[in-house]
């Protein structure tokens, strides 16, 4: 089997997922593959599409590309209906498999319903338990199917069970389910993954972001508010809360790498975001050098900010290989350690004898760092200092995004000279936790309430990680009891 995750690629963040859903639109499986493929930074392990013609529901689910799965114009073609639900997989719980790629679908007695969802829950674990125990039967090892079974065991109609569900779960997500009735989109009380709304030609779309779409001549009406369900049917969008106002807290890594920098994401440019942060690094760790260059592609906005913000030229002083993708095929062990240059090469002729500033969004556990560095060593160039648009990732994420245990992220194990020591520059430096909140324009983060879901920097959990405490037992009063 051809893996589907790039072997070279493994020193970053996995960006969560992303889901896309259409109502009232002919052709709306087409233009959900098409937001899927805009979408497809944030997940490339897996897609599927659920489709309604308004009596049946359609599917198809896959391995891979976006564009390898629905590259076939007659596989969109089965996808009938004017109203659709698609999902983009990095599997950050349960296994590669096709059991578990959504959107899940499964008949309630209401009527079939879709769901795609993007996320963790955090007792999803406890959940699954008691679930198990009082009789329910599990097809997929994704936490996402933990809806299903809270909507099957709910009382009332569709929406009743849909909120009933959300007020169980605890953790970070943002959904789209496709029934009969209409499309629903809901976000976690506290907004940690995004989620936002547009509209194409009297039709209504979800996407987790605007550049889903752009890619289809859409409109960005706006993000979806934290603890809000939108349902959307033909009686046009209608809005109901979930959960009691919460002070948002927005993951601030999309602004760093996950969401597009094309994106507009929570009221702000994410390439602007990005550009900020650069310069405030540069204002908190000037040093004097030749060049600034990005790793690219996820350093450049950062490093364009960082040069434009110090004076020191911006140069592409690394080239980056893009035809090298996540389904290359297994190396060798002979070529294993060629490594990073598979997808990046130094540009020999602008390093060669200068001063250099690498800018990149992120350090985890800092082999592809340490390679970058040797390579731009080996390219002739007189010093080598590191900018990382990011504070040190100190911990692991449970919210959605798949990070090493903590013991493998090099800033939980190393301070910031042994990490510089590690990876081999002149020097190093991060932007501070406060430094990256100004320059998303949010309050400082010291002495505050923090604005936006910081763990990964900070340790600070917003929601209570019950799955991951020892000794936790399953609630003592039955999921069943509770439900009715």
């Amino acid at each position: 089997m051809i893996p589907t995750t790039n072997p070279f690629d493994d020193d970053h963040l996995r960006e969560e997922c992303a889901v896309f859903g259409v109502f009232g639109h002919v052709d709306a499986a087409a233009h959900v593959a098409l937001g899927l493929h805009a979408l497809q930074h944030r997940g490339q392990e897996a897609a599927g599409i659920v489709a309604f013609d308004g009596r049946q529901f359609h599917a198809h689910r896959g391995l891979g590309l976006v564009s390898d799965i629905f590259a076939d114009s007659q596989v969109i073609g089965r996808l009938r209906g004017s109203a659709a639900v698609g999902h983009t997989r990095y599997s950050t719980t349960g296994e590669l498999v096709l059991r578990n790629v959504q959107p899940l679908f499964a008949e309630f007695e209401f009527g079939g319903m879709a769901i795609a969802h993007n996320g963790n829950l955090t007792n999803a674990r406890l959940l699954r338990q008691d679930l198990i125990k009082h009789g329910a039967i599990f097809q997929s090892t994704t936490d996402t199917e933990i809806f299903n079974h809270l909507i099957a065991n709910g009382r009332g109609a569709m929406l009743d069970r849909v909120i009933q569900a959300l007020n169980t779960v605890e953790g970070a997500y943002s959904l789209i389910q496709l029934t009969k009735e209409g499309l629903v989109g809901v976000r976690d009380p506290l907004g940690v993954r995004p989620l936002q709304l547009g509209r194409l030609d009297g039709g209504w779309m979800l996407a987790s972001e605007s550049c889903a779409f752009d890619i289809i001549g859409a409109e960005f009406v706006r993000d979806v508010a934290p603890g809000e369900l939108i349902v959307i049917n033909d009686e046009g969008v209608r809005s109901h809360r979930i959960s009691l106002a919460a002070k948002s807290r927005f993951c601030i890594f999309e602004y760093i790498y996950f969401a597009r920098p094309d994106s507009v994401v929570e009221g702000k440019s994410v390439y602007a975001a990005r550009k900020e942060i650069g310069a405030e690094l540069a204002r908190e760790s000037h040093v004097e050098a030749d060049m600034v260059i990005p790793v690219p592609d996820s350093g450049v906005p950062a490093a364009r900010g960082y040069a434009q913000q110090s004076g020191i030229p911006f140069e592409l002083g690394i080239i980056r290989n893009h035809y090298v993708g996540r389904t290359f095929i297994e190396p060798t062990d002979e070529i294993r350690h060629l490594g990073v240059k598979l997808k990046h090469n130094a540009n020999a002729g602008q390093i060669a004898g200068k001063r250099v500033i690498l800018v990149d969004d992120s350090i985890v556990r800092g082999t592809t760092s340490k390679k970058i560095v040797e390579m731009v060593r080996n390219a002739g160039a007189a010093k080598v200092h590191m900018r990382i648009s990011s504070p040190p990732t100190a911990h692991s994420c449970f919210y959605g995004v798949d990070t090493p245990e903590r013991g493998k992220l090099l800033a939980a194990t190393h301070d910031e000279a042994g990490i510089r020591d590690a990876i081999g520059v002149d020097s190093l430096a991060y932007i501070s936790l406060d430094g990256l909140y100004r320059a998303v324009g949010g309050a400082a983060r010291n002495g505050a309430a923090p604005q936006y879901c910081d763990a990964c920097f900070s340790g600070d959990y917003p929601i209570a990680l019950k799955d991951q405490m020892e000794g936790d037992e399953p609630p003592q009063l039955s999921l069943l009891a509770e439900l009715g």
